[in-house]
């Protein structure tokens, strides 16, 4: 199934048309796409890695993923679901390994802490409904934290259990530090951490070795650089948000960090995909022959698990932290506003989209405005990747379309 010669042309210059024009204020990209054989569509690099670098984005570009990560937690959640260590609707066993979860504290809508009165389930914490929320998108939240403030990117454990739930669990979805905790089920079921576990379970059976929340030394030198926009559209380098993973180097200095199945990684996009082209091969990889997940696991992920809620991405996303999100009326628009699903970490599109991506068409995104889609019915998964916040940017979020749909518009029967 390859991709057409105009196919791979009208990527690269859709990018570049960016990437070229300061008044953009975007550096670089990277897009990659993979078939079900892992084998690349398309690979497209374009620009430099830093407004001030001369350095050129490269396929060996290096990007903090951000909530990109928690498509890998999930699946080293489901791992261990499979081996029967982690059930996904047992709320005793999730708080029996997960004692802070136990007496946790509702915020309501007043500013006040209530009493919890449900409990809390790994499929809760997978689907976004365990009622944990982020404090750049949920303005309660951010104030109840202040005048100190949280900072998602940069806890330990400790600091992530002072987090109250923003909704009684189970009652709505809502985005937020969920599968940090399903991370740590993972650390706490297996005695490693998740770090290490990702590498041993996931990234050396595919092969993938510059996936990691420790960059190595080699990652660090291909990393690109973090920008922020201002509201007047002015971009800027600025330092990076998670810096934690970045600096520490000892063995000891890595075990004070917490190990961010939320948004934790670094990767090359192209070894991103083949993680996706292992879910697009239902569980195994289509270069290696490994398998990460049996066939029925993948499909469970890819059901829609909040039927109750089929609007959930049309509530809007406020600007809480005006620096970290751009305000959006809903999260993936579709004409005709079908039905929506969320499967376990992931979107789903439930309906055919317009790019031409199949039924329950997988997706989602990182912070610094990365963005990936995996399409089991097509047999078609890809990424787009940047380093810029705030999260919703416009240049970007019009190349994942742009882009995503030269690749259906090119694939040759």
């Amino acid at each position: 199934m390859p991709l057409s010669k105009k196919a791979t042309e009208t990527i690269q210059s859709s990018l570049d048309g960016v990437t070229s024009d300061s008044k953009t204020g975007i550096s670089g990209m990277v897009f990659v796409a993979v078939d079900k054989h892992g084998k690349q569509l398309a690979a497209a690099a374009s620009g430099n890695r830093g407004l001030n670098s001369k350095e050129p984005m490269t396929m060996d570009t290096v990007f903090w993923i951000a909530s990109c990560t928690k498509l890998i937690g999930a699946i080293a959640c489901m791992q261990l679901v499979e081996q029967g260590k982690l059930k996904l609707d047992d709320e005793k066993q999730c708080e029996e390994i997960l004692p802070e979860l136990k007496n946790m504290k509702v915020l309501d809508e007043s500013g006040k802490l209530v009493d919890k009165k449900g409990g809390i389930t790994l499929r809760m914490l997978l689907d976004h409904t365990a009622g944990f929320g982020y404090t750049f998108f949920n303005e309660g939240l951010r104030d109840h934290g202040r005048p100190i403030g949280y900072d998602e990117f940069n806890m330990d454990v400790k600091e992530l259990a002072t987090m109250p739930l923003v909704n009684q669990p189970g009652s709505r979805w809502e985005y937020g530090t969920n599968i940090d905790w399903a991370g740590l089920m993972v650390e706490r079921v297996s005695g490693h951490g998740l770090n290490d576990y990702f590498q041993k379970n996931i990234f050396e059976p595919l092969g993938l070795k510059n996936i990691n929340m420790f960059p190595t030394k080699e990652m660090k030198a291909h990393l690109a650089t973090m920008h922020q926009r201002w509201k007047d559209g002015s971009v800027e380098e600025r330092d990076h948000l998670l810096r934690k993973g970045l600096i520490a180097e000892t063995d000891e200095e890595k075990k004070r960090v917490l190990n961010s199945a939320g948004a934790g990684c670094f990767a090359k996009p192209a070894e991103y995909c083949q993680i996706l082209a292992a879910l697009l091969n239902d569980g195994t990889s289509p270069t290696t022959n490994a398998q990460i997940l049996k066939p029925e696991t993948v499909a469970k992920m890819f059901e829609n698990s909040i039927p109750q809620f089929p609007d959930f991405a049309r509530q809007g996303i406020p600007t809480a932290k005006s620096d970290q999100t751009n305000p959006l009326p809903e999260l993936y628009p579709q004409e005709g506003q079908p039905a929506q699903g969320w499967g376990l970490s992931f979107m789903l599109t439930l309906e055919a989209g317009a790019t031409g991506r199949g039924k329950s068409t997988a997706h989602w995104a990182g912070l610094a405005n990365l963005f990936w889609w995996c399409d089991r019915e097509r047999g078609v998964a890809g990424m787009i990747a940047s380093q810029v916040v705030p999260f919703g940017d416009a240049n970007i979020m019009g190349q994942w379309a742009a882009c995503e749909k030269a690749v259906y518009d090119g694939l040759e029967k």
